[in-house]
């Protein structure tokens, strides 16, 4: 198996419309996240083996960073090229994949958790062969 490395995202184009948010990739391809994401206060923590995304948007919600956590599957090439970064997590460990927002390991489950308040938007995604799950992070109200 080839070795992953960790790798630093960059800001991408976002979209987010009543039917879901949709990135565009650096090299012109997009994703599109379907659902209006379930408003979850400071933390999410996912099911157990998902793959877990994490984007956070600028102020202006027309831009943001998405960071794939414990992707072991995506070669580094393929992220570079499309501006999407990875963690990579042992059990217990977590870590700062934005300014204000961590995520930690625990157990095969994956917590995203926002510290203070961000000056955008954190979406987190879940997902596999079965289906998807979207959250936004809010401030306790």
């Amino acid at each position: 198996m080839t070795i992953r490395e960790e790798i630093s995202p960059a800001t991408l184009p976002v979209s987010l419309t009543e039917d879901g948010i949709e990135v565009e990739y650096a090299d012109g391809r997009d994703v599109f996240y379907r659902g209006v994401p379930k408003k979850c206060e400071g933390h999410v923590k996912t099911a157990p083996g998902k793959d877990v995304h994490v984007l956070v948007t600028d102020e202006s919600e027309s831009e943001g960073v998405l960071t794939y956590v414990n992707d072991r599957t995506t070669y580094d090439d393929i992220l570079k090229d499309t501006g999407v970064g990875r963690v990579l997590l042992d059990v217990d460990e977590e870590t700062t994949v934005f300014p204000g927002v961590t995520v930690r390991n625990e157990q095969h489950r994956v917590t995203v958790e926002t510290e203070r308040p961000v000056d955008g938007r954190v979406f987190v995604f879940e997902e596999d062969e079965l289906g998807e799950r979207s959250y936004e992070l809010v401030e306790a109200e």
